[in-house]
């Protein structure tokens, strides 16, 4: 189910075309024709409308993807659509997961021409002041994947910070030191063939799993992730905060899916080393 969808996209978009100018309304009016903004969203309550808001000001266009919400957002996000052509909204039936939702949004986007995708969460953990620059490194380098490198406050759980890090390192193993610096940030500009072509291939990163696994799958194919550095902002249940984040349950699926993603690597070793050696993507300057 959608609202208020742009029409399809011309080729060899500029940053101004995303980003600038506002309407009177405080949103950017221009339309980007490769990039888009997309957001996964489930049952993130008041928070939604905020983000949406505070993306629009930023970028056109700005997708969201409904993952199956029950909290009302879904009619919140579409009484928006209704009025602002910069957003579209795409409603699932039941929750998926956020890959399965990123997924969704990604064939439509190329369905509609699009070669470029931003995710970001959609519970205002994410520095929407910031698209436009990713944006442009992204139209820089349209090979690459421009990936946020989280740069915490005193609001991040100390629990949550040092786990990554494990993350982080089995990443960087399984990707024999692409540059990979942060495995689990969301704040990404993604080509959006390559991960759809990826995702296509194998039936996991559909949930917590997606982007940790994106990454390493995508520096297989050969795409070169460039980092810059992006704050992250954990906020209260006072705030509008909403984590579905459960530690058990997802550090099993992450360690699941390493476990998958090193058999892998083991087998693709060899290529991975003689890539490395020549300087092929993703190891090149």
């Amino acid at each position: 189910m959608s609202a208020a969808a742009p029409g399809r996209p011309k080729q060899g978009a500029t940053l101004a075309e995303g980003r600038s100018p506002r309407s009177a309304s405080g949103v950017s009016s221009s339309s980007s024709a490769t990039h888009l903004v997309l957001i996964p969203s489930y049952d993130t309550g008041r928070q939604l409308a905020e983000t949406i808001a505070a993306a629009r000001a930023q970028w056109n266009p700005v997708w969201v993807v409904i993952d199956g919400s029950t909290d009302g957002t879904a009619e919140v996000a579409q009484r928006m659509a209704a009025v602002d052509t910069g957003l579209r909204v795409l409603v699932l039936p039941h929750n998926q997961g956020k890959g399965a939702a990123v997924l969704h949004g990604l064939r439509a986007a190329q369905q509609a021409g699009y070669t470029h995708a931003l995710t970001m969460d959609a519970d205002g953990q994410h520095p929407a002041a910031l698209i436009g620059d990713f944006m442009q490194a992204s139209i820089a380098r349209p090979d690459a994947m421009i990936l946020g490198h989280p740069v915490f406050d005193a609001s991040a759980p100390l629990l949550r910070v040092r786990g990554r890090r494990v993350s982080n390192w089995w990443t960087n193993l399984e990707t024999l030191g692409a540059g990979v610096a942060d495995s689990l940030y969301g704040f990404r500009v993604y080509p959006v063939a390559a991960l759809a072509a990826v995702m296509a291939r194998q039936p996991w990163m559909r949930r917590f799993d997606f982007d940790t696994e994106a990454v390493v799958r995508l520096a297989w194919r050969g795409v070169k992730p460039i980092n810059r550095d992006a704050p992250v902002k954990y906020l209260s249940a006072d705030e509008g905060g909403v984590s579905h984040f459960r530690y058990v349950r997802d550090n099993v699926l992450l360690t699941w899916m390493h476990t998958r993603l090193m058999v892998e690597f083991l087998l693709r070793l060899p290529g991975l080393i003689a890539r490395r050696l020549r300087g092929r993507p993703p190891f090149q300057d």
